[in-house]
């Protein structure tokens, strides 16, 4: 059995992270969406909202679990037994920071083996960012996130 980590911040997840998850999930055994507790970033959700929403979109998926970490990636991955990071990709500004991120979790862990996913055409240009933007000013969302998501974006935004 193949585990695969999809690590990120998650904040929110979107349709598109579902999408990377979805797919993933049809080659590989098991997908642990890995939500990073610590990021650099500033998140409008704490952590345990970042997992609520996100366990609440897959929760149809049955091979797709929700999972916190607060470490290393590479370390977080050896701890779900997983043999698989998945990433998605959008634009070409994202394959040069992916790359980077791919040779440096190699060179941690040169067994941990790196999967890129092209994101589906509807949601090339889909970030959280760009979500959390369009719902602070009251824009439609409807098709970019799960319904959970949106009651949370716009309940925040009140």
């Amino acid at each position: 059995m193949i585990t695969a980590v999809y690590p990120g911040t998650f904040d929110p997840i979107t349709n598109g992270h579902i999408d990377i998850a979805a797919r993933s999930a049809r080659i590989f055994h098991r997908v642990i969406i890995g939500i990073y507790a610590l990021p650099k970033k500033e998140v409008l959700f704490d952590l345990e909202e970042r997992l609520a929403l996100a366990r609440e979109a897959v929760k149809g998926y049955a091979n797709i679990s929700v999972e916190p970490y607060d470490d290393l990636t590479v370390d977080f991955a050896r701890k779900m037994k997983a043999r698989v990071m998945v990433r998605g990709l959008r634009v070409n500004g994202d394959f040069e920071s992916e790359f980077d991120m791919a040779m440096m979790n190699n060179r941690l862990d040169p067994n941990l083996e790196i999967v890129c996913f092209m994101a589906s055409p509807q949601f090339q240009f889909l970030s959280s960012s760009i979500i959390k933007e369009v719902a602070k000013l009251k824009g439609d969302i409807n098709d970019l996130v799960p319904h959970n998501v949106i009651n949370a974006l716009y309940e925040k935004f009140s």
